[in-house]
């Protein structure tokens, strides 16, 4: 096929069809039906704020993204800090030292606001920041083994499934690179767990994403959390998705007085525009790579691009913060609005900050509801750990009228799944 020129193809959009023929040739062809059907028939074209235009030309409200875009789509002062960064040093040799690492990881510490977290290391996702945060409580400790909880999501890799609950992301995969890990059941096992002297970590999400934006009970929590320090294991909090002020705080685990050993901090972080994650640790889980730099290094750790978004979003981020606390008012008096309404359709609503989950009857519902939303003008993410729920991740950027058509778009989406017949 015979590529169109800059100036044909920019005049006549993307061509979709043959974009949807060569993704399902060469790609995994049910991503590309699912794709297909939300987007009825259309791709992303561009993006802007809390807009995303369709190749047909519709516009769509962005809620969901997975969490990314917590500062929308090309927030101007993130565009800004990456084009001056590009027209310097867009890259690193790798042997020699630049500004963009060492400027991001004190401003990731000072930030945290938590004294005994010293030390960062540089990911480009989630999974990155689990699979060095895990390396590092195993190579300080000499132990083997970490305890997780059910419902916990901590990515997809072959180190980092071994905390993911999901089975159907471990099937057909044990055992697992970190044979023997004990997936809690629920706080209180959790509790016993760590007691084991083959307990290098604890790993949790203080409000559990894929699980459905659920909140792990504060109280438990700290017993689980004070059972672990007392048996020298390490404390691990996995913020990729809910820290940095998407929930209100920046660390939910240093506002709760909990003192972990860790923080994985990821998604937003590059401002909708980069992949960055990070660890901010201890000093004493960060011992091995004190001892010797390269037990863990990645060619991308530190990339001069996605430490210049980082450092700009952190500013745009902090700058709004008040304004997400107020917009996450609206946000849940919304939903609530729509529970009311709908109370045999949705059976609860969940979360904080900006991240929210609505459950509905039976999975079966919550996927016609999702299949129709985008076609309606709204885009929301599904739950992995939990299919009969609904997220919605507004943006910081986003207004009360944004906030007002999200909940309208869900309150029509829902009427027409109804007068369909919830179980056609």
């Amino acid at each position: 096929m015979r590529a169109p020129s800059r100036a044909t193809a920019e005049r006549a959009g993307p061509d979709a069809d043959e974009l949807f023929r060569l993704a399902r040739k060469r790609m995994a062809p049910g991503l590309v039906l699912a794709q297909k059907l939300t987007g009825r028939n259309a791709i992303e074209a561009s993006a802007d704020g809390v807009t995303v235009t369709l190749s047909d030309g519709r516009r769509l409200l962005d809620f969901g993204s997975y969490g990314v875009t917590l500062l929308g789509h090309r927030n101007p002062a993130v565009v800004a800090a990456v084009q001056e960064q590009l027209t310097t040093l867009p890259s690193s040799t790798r042997v020699l030292a630049n500004a963009a690492a060492p400027l991001l990881s004190e401003r990731l510490i000072e930030l945290t606001g938590q004294p005994s977290l010293t030390r960062v290391w540089l990911g480009q996702n989630g999974t990155d920041a689990v699979e060095a945060a895990l390396k590092f409580a195993r190579l300080a400790t000499g132990r083997r083994k970490v305890v997780a909880l059910a419902g916990g999501f901590h990515g997809k890799s072959l180190g980092a499934l071994s905390v993911t609950s999901g089975p159907r992301y471990r099937r057909d995969l044990e055992p697992l690179l970190t044979p023997g890990v004990h997936l809690a059941a629920d706080l209180a096992e959790a509790e016993l767990l760590v007691a084991r002297p083959d307990v290098a970590a604890l790993i949790v999400e203080p409000i559990q994403g894929e699980g459905g934006i659920r909140p792990l009970d504060a109280a438990g929590l700290r017993r689980a959390v004070d059972a672990a320090k007392a048996a020298g294991v390490f404390v691990i909090s996995d913020e990729v998705q809910v820290g940095l002020r998407r929930c209100g705080e920046v660390s939910l685990a240093v506002s709760a007085g909990l003192a972990p050993d860790a923080i994985l901090y990821g998604k937003h972080l590059g401002g909708g525009l980069m992949p960055v994650s990070a660890v901010v640790c201890s000093r004493a889980m960060f011992a091995a790579m004190m001892a010797d730099p390269f037990v863990h290094t990645a060619t991308f750790s530190g990339h001069p691009l996605g430490c210049a978004a980082a450092l700009a979003a952190l500013t745009e981020i902090e700058s709004r913060a008040e304004h997400g606390a107020r917009l996450s008012d609206r946000v849940h008096d919304g939903l609530d609005g729509l529970a009311a309404r709908w109370p045999t359709i949705v059976t609860g609503v969940r979360g904080r900050g900006l991240a929210w989950a609505l459950d509905f009857v039976d999975d079966e519902t919550a996927g016609r509801v999702f299949a129709d939303l985008s076609a309606n003008g709204l885009i929301v993410s599904p739950c992995l750990g939990r299919p009969e729920a609904l997220r919605l991740l507004p943006p910081i950027v986003a207004d009360d009228a944004d906030v007002e058509r999200a909940v309208a778009i869900f309150d029509e989406t829902i009427a027409q799944v109804v007068a369909e017949g919830v179980n056609r």
